[in-house]
């Protein structure tokens, strides 16, 4: 398998810097086998311009010939790039962390993974500790190295303590408009989760709405009633089904089957083979469909790091063998990535990667109101891409028009 750039790397140019520079200035791909995701187009030819797709075609050897800059990706799958609306953090790096390195280090990180837009999710925590968080989001956005940080994900604090889950309890509580209306006023928020049946929160829900926030149950004790409720005021998503929620019982079908029977509801769902069961998910598809399942990773600090001891909102983590959780025993979010993900849900249900792909590409894009831009392989759209094997290992990360990660392997084989 050969992978290379189309063009001669002079002799006095320092070959690491020469490619680094010339990264920047890709402005075609050719023998591109593109899922869009919705449709599968062989050996195609892709024009980029100022970071966004200027057109599609099929490749010709005239491509190949070209003078301008190409990345020739034969024998790989290029895909939209991953969309992970729901990560706390990853290698030692949290969002509650709120500092510029922090948030870099998770840029990275899921970068490397495929992942190219993501939105920063923060913990149950004080009024002062989420704003900080918010605002070091807001001015760090543009300063990233990998993936773009699309904004700014609360999970909590309007959530229900019998479902705490990790979030630290010391800080639950109902919603205070003079709180949530400065975290919303920073202008990164785009996701909320709450839980339904805690005081105050109609009130907040249509004040969200109003501001053209997207809004996610979880953590939540609500009835079936109240989830149908909350969906007719707006709410549209979901976070981590099953996990952290009233479960379902043929007599009460609680917050799970509100879940499942509404479909204005987006279902988050973590991958992993430990949040969920794997036949759990297979009906989750089953019953929500493709186009209203989101795969997350719900990833915290220890993600992409080994087996120890790590923070979480302030609580102790233990991972051992992969599996974060604190002292009572509880899950504390995952280890997992996006690309892992998808490779488990094509194991788990049987799917082949096509009808995987969408759920953590196109859906994600569509339930934070970015379809316009996210998403998908298509003119007009951002140039952020993913580059496969055939085995559906991430071999590059695009983002912008810009690769931001490359494979070892791939980048000593790119270079004549």
């Amino acid at each position: 398998m050969h992978y290379k750039f189309i063009y001669k790397i002079p002799a006095r140019v320092p070959t690491l810097l020469f490619f680094l520079y010339n990264l920047c200035m890709i402005n075609k791909i050719v023998h591109a086998d593109i899922y869009t995701p919705d449709q599968f187009l062989p050996n195609q030819t892709i024009e980029l311009k100022d970071g966004k797709i200027q057109a599609i075609s099929p490749s010709t050897e005239k491509d190949a010939r070209n003078p301008s800059i190409c990345f020739d990706a034969q024998d790989l799958i290029v895909t939209p790039g991953l969309i992970d609306i729901h990560t706390h953090g990853g290698m030692g790096a949290d969002t509650m962390d709120a500092t510029q390195g922090a948030l870099n280090a998770m840029s990275v990180f899921l970068s490397n993974h495929g992942i190219t837009s993501f939105l920063a999710t923060t913990v149950t925590a004080s009024e002062n500790s989420i704003y900080s968080a918010l605002t070091t989001i807001r001015d760090s956005r543009h300063h990233l190295q990998g993936a773009t940080l699309i904004g700014a994900h609360i999970e909590g604090p309007y959530i229900n303590i019998i479902y705490k889950g990790a979030q630290n309890p010391q800080y639950f509580r109902s919603p205070q408009k003079k709180e949530y209306q400065s975290w919303i006023e920073t202008g990164i928020v785009k996701l909320i989760t709450i839980a339904p049946e805690i005081e105050g929160v109609d009130e907040f829900i249509q004040y969200c709405v109003d501001h053209g926030i997207e809004l996610a149950i979880g953590h939540s004790n609500a009835s079936y009633e109240q989830v149908i409720h909350a969906a007719d005021l707006g709410v549209r998503q979901a976070t981590h089904l099953f996990n952290a929620m009233q479960g379902l019982h043929h007599r009460e079908p609680g917050t799970v089957g509100g879940v499942l029977a509404d479909e204005r509801i987006f279902a988050q769902i973590i991958v992993d083979g430990i949040h969920l069961h794997p036949a759990i998910v297979k009906l989750i598809i089953a019953l929500k469909g493709i186009d209203r399942t989101i795969l997350i990773s719900d990833a915290m600090r220890a993600a992409g790091f080994s087996d120890g001891k790590y923070d979480l909102g302030g609580q102790e983590v233990t991972v051992l063998d992969g599996v974060a959780r604190i002292s009572n025993g509880n899950l504390a979010g995952s280890t997992l990535t996006l690309d892992k993900a998808i490779q488990n849900t094509m194991q788990f249900c049987g799917m082949d990667f096509q009808h995987v792909l969408p759920m953590a590409t196109r859906v994600p894009a569509e339930a934070i109101n970015m379809a316009h831009s996210k998403g998908l392989v298509k003119v007009g759209y951002d140039a952020d891409l993913t580059f496969f094997d055939n085995t559906f290992q991430i071999m590059a990360t695009m983002v912008g028009g810009n690769f931001v990660f490359q494979k070892n392997e791939l980048v000593s084989n790119h270079l004549d």
